[in-house]
């Protein structure tokens, strides 16, 4: 199973979105999501958030909040173990990002954006709630088949 972080940074009520366009094979091409990566042997999952956040943005996470553990299933990729954070405190300077564009994008209208079904869940659920939660999406290809929020099924 991939163990992964994925972070959402958060100002003047924007996320800060990556288009992952500059990749090869990448799973996620051309679809915006949060930063982060794989967790590397001996990082917490808090270490691998602050680092990818760095190595993809420039910028320095001074807290995260830990927001849901998401599980997510696939036939056609490896099972995957994602530790979702938003981080409002923040210093440095932006720079590119070698996996694709960063954008600063209105929170409302991040929905609209070519997104993961599963990921439209788990926002709108970061936004709705200020309790942790477990989310296990399944996907056929990139179809979202099944959601279970805290162990129930939807």
């Amino acid at each position: 199973m991939k163990n992964t972080t994925l972070c959402y940074l958060e100002k003047n009520g924007e996320y800060l979105m990556l288009l992952r366009n500059k990749k090869k094979n990448d799973p996620n091409s051309n679809k915006y999501i949060g930063v982060g990566g794989k967790i590397e042997e001996k990082e917490s999952p808090i270490d691998c958030a602050k680092r990818e956040i760095l190595e993809e943005t420039g910028l320095y996470a001074d807290k995260l909040c830990y927001k849901a553990l998401i599980t997510f299933v696939s036939n056609e990729y490896e099972t995957e173990l994602m530790h979702l954070f938003t981080c409002k405190e923040f210093h440095g300077v932006q720079k590119s990002c070698d996996e694709g564009e960063l954008f600063w994008i209105k929170k409302e209208k991040v929905p609209n954006l070519p997104l993961w079904e599963g990921d439209k869940v788990f926002l709108k659920l970061m936004e709705e709630r200020n309790e942790f939660f477990s989310l296990k999406l399944v996907y056929c290809g990139e179809r979202l088949t099944e959601i279970h929020l805290n162990g129930e099924k939807l």
